[in-house]
């Protein structure tokens, strides 16, 4: 037998009337609420109309989603119990047609370029593994795509292919006649996050803020004039939380949104149309004129020095209180700030993600590095010093002739390492800034015993590991900060 190449352009030709399309088919579903979670998982209810028959029943329920889970199936009717339930999600493609007529005997339609005239012959497919190998007569040909005038013709459909995923359900009715049926399921595919925009007025120390939230659909199945309701959370799939933004103080107001158990409840106002693989923008929040105001602020991990001055970070902070702030739970996303130019224009001047905020928060947003507030930290000297403390330790010993053990005390005094540090903050603005400088890192030490024993400017202790001071500096001016840390070792 000899083999040769067979070029093809068109892999699928309806053959006739039994496989033309004229217009696409309209859905099948019926009025369908969509729940749609933050961690790529959505609840999918239709509520369609069944007729049944007194007895055993199967019902097919076409343009369900493609990336159904089918054990997450429930069938709500009154009178019928499932017996049994299929998903086919065999899709009918050009590929997945070839494959299914491996063995199976298709026609072969081949154009003259320069007549038009069409000859056509019969072909046996023998494989499709990396390209179609057939039979025609004594040769073997390879099928290939390279835009010359072949097409296929298949002689029927292979009865598994389905046009659109369906799930088929047989029932079992204890009475014949319609009825409604609700079918509910979890999918993957739908997703939606949020995204923030706020225009910052310096001058006036407000924000207006837009909230957007994006829906996804990654199914190749869309679901029509759905009631859509947005669920910022992630229910039982595990995984831990990514926690509130660096500088966020949660707050603990409660809004007037509905929840779902611990999580909000964010409706489209209006129904929608969710198609297949698509992105779609929803507005849910627009408040204007918030009060807020431009923050800077340096954090220092563990003592760390710097031969270079480095830019201290720019935040923008506000409140999502009800009162003088944004007055809403905001569920995470990304916040994108802007401020206007000189010609009245806004200008994109950073971003940061927030986790779900509870509303009454106050939220620190950092934007970016500042050009002209640097900050440059600096260790002095490191010196043992011994504290004028003492310490008691009881310890057993057993006598030298056999007596029983005894108690003796001792005592020893604390040694700490004192570590004088000094950070130097310069501002090149025309106006004076406030800079609050963290310095992390103090609970390092194995005894988690550190001690701040001066400093030039009064700080505030936030937590065991952190320390905070408000750093005034003036315009076009410095100011040194010095502090003296006893660290027990």
């Amino acid at each position: 037998m000899k083999m040769r190449a067979l070029a093809v352009s068109v892999l699928l030709l309806a053959p006739g009337a039994a496989l033309a399309q004229t217009a696409p088919q309209p859905s099948a579903q019926g009025d369908v609420s969509v729940t749609i979670y933050n961690n790529d998982l959505a609840l999918i209810q239709d509520t369609r109309r069944l007729t049944l028959a007194n007895g055993v029943n199967r019902q097919e329920f076409p343009d369900v989603s493609d990336r159904i889970r089918p054990e997450t199936v429930r069938l709500s009717v009154d009178g019928a119990s499932i017996v049994e339930q299929n998903f086919d999600y065999d899709l009918l493609s050009p590929s997945a047609l070839i494959q299914k007529a491996v063995g199976q005997t298709i026609t072969l339609v081949r154009t003259n370029p320069a007549t038009g005239a069409e000859t056509r012959e019969r072909a046996k497919v023998l494989a499709t593994n990396g390209g179609v190998v057939l039979q025609i007569g004594s040769a073997i040909e390879v099928l290939r795509d390279d835009g010359l005038p072949v097409r296929v013709v298949y002689d029927s459909l292979p009865p598994n292919l389905r046009a659109r995923p369906t799930l088929s359900i047989s029932l079992d009715a204890s009475g014949g006649g319609t009825r409604p049926a609700t079918l509910s399921y979890l999918t993957t595919g739908l997703g939606w996050n949020a995204d923030y925009v706020a225009l910052f007025d310096e001058a006036k120390s407000t924000i207006d803020v837009q909230g957007w939230v994006t829906l996804r659909n990654e199914n190749n199945v869309a679901f029509t004039n759905a009631d859509t309701v947005l669920v910022a959370g992630a229910p039982g799939q595990g995984g831990g939380n990514a926690g509130m933004a660096p500088g966020t103080l949660p707050g603990t107001e409660r809004s007037g949104r509905a929840r779902l158990g611990d999580f909000y409840l964010y409706p489209v106002g209006h129904r929608i149309t969710i198609a297949p693989n698509q992105q779609k923008q929803v507005s849910f929040l627009s408040v204007g004129g918030v009060p807020a105001k431009k923050l800077y602020q340096y954090r220092n991990d563990w003592y760390g020095s710097s031969s270079d001055p480095v830019s201290a970070a720019t935040v923008l902070s506000f409140s999502s209180s009800k009162d003088g702030g944004l007055g809403d739970a905001l569920p995470a996303g990304t916040v994108r700030v802007y401020i206007r130019d000189a010609k009245g224009q806004p200008q994109f001047i950073g971003e940061n993600r927030i986790d779900h905020t509870p509303m009454g928060s106050t939220l620190a947003i950092r934007t970016g590095e500042a050009f002209d507030v640097k900050v440059k930290p600096a260790v002095d000297k490191r010196e043992k010093i011994n504290s004028g403390e003492w310490e008691r330790t009881e310890k057993f010993r057993v006598s030298i002739d056999g007596g029983k053990p005894t108690t003796v005390e001792r005592e020893d005094e604390v040694t700490y390492w004192r570590t004088t540090m000094s950070y130097t903050v310069t501002n090149a603005r025309p106006e004076p800034v406030t800079v609050d400088l963290v310095q992390a890192g103090l609970d390092r030490s194995y005894w988690h015993d550190t001690r701040v024993s001066s400093e030039s400017i009064k700080g505030e202790q936030r937590s065991l590991d952190e320390r905070l001071w408000h750093v005034t500096v003036p315009a076009n001016g410095s100011t040194v900060l010095t502090v003296a840390f006893d660290t027990r070792y």
